[in-house]
């Protein structure tokens, strides 16, 4: 990972906005920063959760009895000062809530494989209980502290609605909810997620303000187990324009040689690192952080943050791609110029070979390995039937760019995300998706032009 201390200036880029976001007041944060057949119900499951992290509320506390975070402190838990960022309460509350995301993941994945559950939605996505657990979380948390912002989110609460799971949900969104003295019913929760889900909201055509989140990218390596990688994805767009983006990633390793989804065989919890989050802020930068000791439940404070560039590769066949799981090299038009050496060593590829990392599982952790210098390129090629989810490229599209990087379609053009004019759950990007370090962005653009028309 490149990194540079705090001294380092935000690389300019296109994404201002000059509108302001009505906030509530927030509580103090402290100093750290289902394909189904016709299936018979799902049994209960029993789920053996560690103990909430945070103490009883005080009944003197104002309106938000217990705050988002367990400690109290005034100072901010950002790498920069709040007069820099115009949006630091919301990033304060984002990283909270996905810090909070992350605990679930990583309890409700230990209990799952020990219970053999796993449900799956029509598309044939595995989607488990953590999934509808964390968008449950992040709405009512958010729905709380910012109650006229509305959130876009994947799930539903369909499928929640006519299996067994309901009670699986709740009990884990209790554990790390904010909820103060009332005690969260199954109505509470279905409708936290429902608040995400399609047709929650209609925004029209003129720029939106809203909270975007994917609440597992990344569902096949989660459901896996083992090292693949999955992202808790949240961002923030005001009035048509991303301004804050948080990724929680509990299985990274400083180290992670990433794995794909067919190499992944048997399950283990990793306990050598604790994971990352990493965040953006429009003209702030890029920064990580190890997340808190999820091991160990009374660690508070983890590691401070640490300022994150793209590499500096200036040569297309010396970059590091990656590509979706579910594509091949051959799927992409670089494949008539470059053979692809799966995981190589730079001294091992030849002028007319390109490094293909293998990466599991979802786009956000590709937009988190760019961001933070470890890959140099993503690229992901797009059918015209396809169907691509905003929340699959909205919070790692600010951190691309405010690492240095660039994101683009295969035309060239930005990403509108807010090119679906009613509910802002679907982009339509030209031909693919090209994310890279900005330096041999225009290069590979020249390069798809000249050969797409062979695929």
């Amino acid at each position: 990972m490149l990194t540079k201390q705090i001294t380092h200036h935000s690389p300019k880029i296109s994404w201002r906005s000059e509108s302001t976001l009505t906030q509530s007041s927030l509580p103090p944060v402290p100093n750290y920063c289902y394909f189904i057949s016709s299936p018979p119900p799902f049994p209960p499951w029993n789920f053996s959760i560690p103990p909430p992290d945070s103490p009883p509320s005080d009944a003197s506390s104002p309106a938000i009895t217990r705050p988002l975070l367990a400690d109290d402190s005034s100072q901010s838990s950002l790498p920069f000062s709040n007069e820099k960022a115009k949006y630091h309460k919301e990033l304060e509350a984002a990283v909270a809530v996905v810090e909070k995301a992350c605990r679930i993941c990583v309890d409700v994945q230990k209990s799952m494989f020990s219970k053999g559950g796993i449900l799956e939605k029509n598309d044939q996505t595995p989607v488990t209980v953590a999934d509808f657990g964390v968008q449950a979380l992040v709405s009512l948390e958010l729905g709380k502290l910012f109650p006229s912002v509305p959130l876009v989110a994947e799930e539903d609460s369909g499928f929640l609605r006519s299996h067994n799971l309901v009670d699986s949900v709740v009990k884990v969104v209790s554990d790390k909810a904010s909820s103060g003295d009332k005690m969260l019913s199954k109505a509470d929760v279905l409708e936290a997620i429902d608040r995400g889900g399609k047709g929650g909201f209609d925004f029209g055509t003129k720029p939106a303000t809203y909270w975007i989140l994917d609440p597992i990218d990344g569902t096949r390596g989660f459901v896996k187990g083992s090292e693949a990688l999955y992202v808790v994805g949240l961002a923030l767009v005001v009035e048509g324009e991303i301004v804050l983006g948080v990724m929680g990633c509990p299985n990274w390793l400083e180290d992670h040689s990433c794995k794909s989804s067919t190499e992944v065989q048997g399950y283990k919890i990793n306990t050598s690192k604790p994971g990352i989050v990493m965040i953006a802020h429009t003209d702030c930068g890029t920064w990580t952080k190890n997340l808190i000791d999820f091991h160990d439940i009374s660690s508070k404070i983890s590691a401070g943050w640490t300022r994150c560039f793209v590499d500096d590769c200036c040569l297309v066949p010396k970059a590091r791609f990656c590509i979706p799981d579910s594509q091949t090299w051959e799927l992409i038009p670089l494949s008539a110029l470059y053979e692809a050496k799966i995981d190589a060593e730079a001294d091992d590829v030849g002028d007319k070979e390109i490094i293909l990392l293998s990466s599991c599982c979802g786009s956000l952790c590709k937009y988190l390995m760019v961001a933070s210098g470890k890959a140099s390129v993503f690229m992901q090629r797009v059918k015209s039937q396809k169907v691509i989810k905003a929340w699959d490229h909205a919070v790692g599209m600010l951190c691309v760019h405010e690492a240095g990087g660039k994101v683009t379609d295969w035309k060239g053009s930005e990403l509108d995300i807010g090119a679906d004019q009613v509910e802002r759950r679907i982009i339509f990007p030209a031909g693919g998706v090209l994310v890279t370090n900005g330096n041999i962005h225009n290069q590979i653009l020249e390069m798809i032009s000249s050969h797409s028309r062979i695929f």
